[in-house]
C-alpha cells in the first residue's frame, strides 16, 4: 500500500494500481491524506456544569495552602472543612486541583535525619579508647531479662569494667564507670569512650559524668553495628561459650558466670586479634617479651629442622601495633575481632 500512497494522486495511476493489487480506493485515499495533511485540532471538550469554575478552583486551592492545612492530606482538610459547617468539593476534586500545579505528594513534613558522622578512633596503647555496651542475658521466666554492662579496652581487648544489673539505667553505669576509671588511674584528657546509641550511652547524665572527668566521648551511626565491632565481638564470645546456658536462674547465678568468664577471657584466651596473647600481656605491657620467646623457640626449631619450613624461617603472629575503629580507606586492614 505505501507503494500506491506515494504516486501522484492526479496521475490516474492510483486506479489502475488498486485493481490491480486488490485495494480500497478508499482506504488509500484515507491513508494519503493522513499523511500529506496535519491532523486536525480536536474540538474543546465542553466544560461539564457541575465543574467549578477557574475562582472556584483558585478558592480551594488557596485554601490548601493555608498554614493549617499545608501538611494535610486532603481527607484531612475535607473532614475538616465539613465540621466546620463548609463545603467547597469533593475529595478527589482536591487532589485534581493539587495535581495541575504539581503539587500532589506527600504534604506532611519530611523527616529529616541528621547526618552522623562516622567515628574514626586509633588506640596504639591502653587506655587510649574504651569501648562498652549491654547486653541481655536471659531470667528465670519468659521476658525476664539481667543486664550486661561491659566496658572493653579495645587495644588489649581487656575488659576493664563490667556488671550485671536488672535494668538498664545511666546511674548504674555512671557508678560502673567511676570505679573502673578509678582504679585504673586514667588522667583526664586521654581516654574516649565510644559507644552505640542506646538509652543509657546517650543519657544527659552520662554525657555530663564524661564532661567532668576529661573523657572524650564517641557515638556509633544509627543501626550500624560495625561502629563498635568489640564490643560486639566480645559478646558473641561469650555468648558462644559451651557453657553458656539458656536461661539463668537468678542474678548472682549471671554474675557467677560472667565472673569466671571474665577471668578466663582476660588471663587464658588467647586472642587472634592481638597475637595470639591474652588480654592480661597486652594491657600489662609483656607484649614485647611474648613475641621475643616465641621468636627464640621458632628460631631453634628452624635451625634444628630447616627442611620443614618451606618457604622461610618461621615468625610469631605480630604484636598489637595499633587498633582502628574505621580505618580511613588508605589503611590497612583492621585486625581481626576474634
Amino acid at each position: 500500500m505505501d507503494a500506491v500512497i506515494a504516486l501522484p494522486p492526479a496521475s490516474g495511476a492510483t486506479a489502475a494500481a488498486c485493481t490491480a493489487l486488490g485495494l480500497s480506493r478508499a482506504s488509500v485515499h484515507r491513508r494519503r491524506t493522513r499523511l500529506t495533511q496535519p491532523p486536525a485540532e480536536p474540538a474543546p471538550r465542553p466544560s461539564p456544569p457541575r465543574a467549578l469554575s477557574a475562582a472556584e478552583r483558585q478558592t480551594v486551592l488557596d485554601l490548601l495552602r493555608e498554614p493549617r492545612f499545608a501538611d494535610l492530606a486532603p481527607a484531612e482538610v475535607y473532614a475538616t472543612l465539613l465540621d466546620e459547617g463548609v463545603y467547597h468539593c469533593s475529595i478527589r476534586t482536591m487532589y485534581r486541583i493539587l495535581d495541575d500545579h504539581a503539587e500532589v505528594r506527600e504534604r506532611r513534613d519530611q523527616l529529616r535525619h541528621p547526618v552522623y558522622s562516622k567515628p574514626e578512633l586509633l588506640a596504639e596503647g591502653r587506655d587510649q579508647v574504651w569501648s562498652w555496651d549491654i547486653t541481655k542475658l536471659m531470667g528465670p521466666a519468659k521476658w525476664s531479662y539481667f543486664y550486661l554492662y561491659v566496658i572493653l579496652d579495645i587495644f588489649s581487648r581487656r575488659v576493664v569494667g563490667w556488671c550485671v544489673v536488672d535494668a538498664e539505667s545511666a546511674i548504674l553505669f555512671k557508678a560502673l564507670f567511676d570505679d573502673t576509671l578509678a582504679k585504673h588511674a586514667v588522667p583526664p584528657g586521654q581516654l574516649t569512650l565510644h559507644a552505640d546509641r542506646g538509652g543509657p550511652m546517650k543519657a544527659k547524665a552520662t554525657a555530663l559524668m564524661l564532661a567532668d572527668l576529661g573523657v572524650t566521648k564517641s557515638h556509633s551511626r544509627p543501626h550500624t553495628s560495625n561502629d563498635n565491632p568489640f564490643s560486639e565481638a566480645h559478646f558473641k564470645t561469650l555468648k558462644y561459650q559451651p557453657e553458656f546456658p539458656a536461661r539463668f536462674g537468678c542474678i548472682e547465678d549471671a554474675k557467677d558466670f560472667c565472673r569466671r568468664f571474665f577471668a578466663w577471657y582476660n588471663q587464658d584466651h588467647h586472642h587472634a586479634g592481638i597475637g595470639l596473647m591474652t588480654p592480661d600481656q597486652v594491657h600489662y605491657g609483656q607484649a614485647d617479651d611474648i613475641h621475643a620467646a616465641r621468636q627464640r623457640t621458632l628460631d631453634y626449631a628452624f635451625s634444628t629442622n630447616p627442611e620443614r619450613f618451606v618457604k622461610k624461617p618461621p615468625q610469631p603472629p605480630a604484636k598489637p601495633a595499633a587498633v582502628w575503629i574505621n580505618p580511613p580507606q588508605n589503611n590497612p586492614k583492621p585486625p581481626s575481632l576474634n
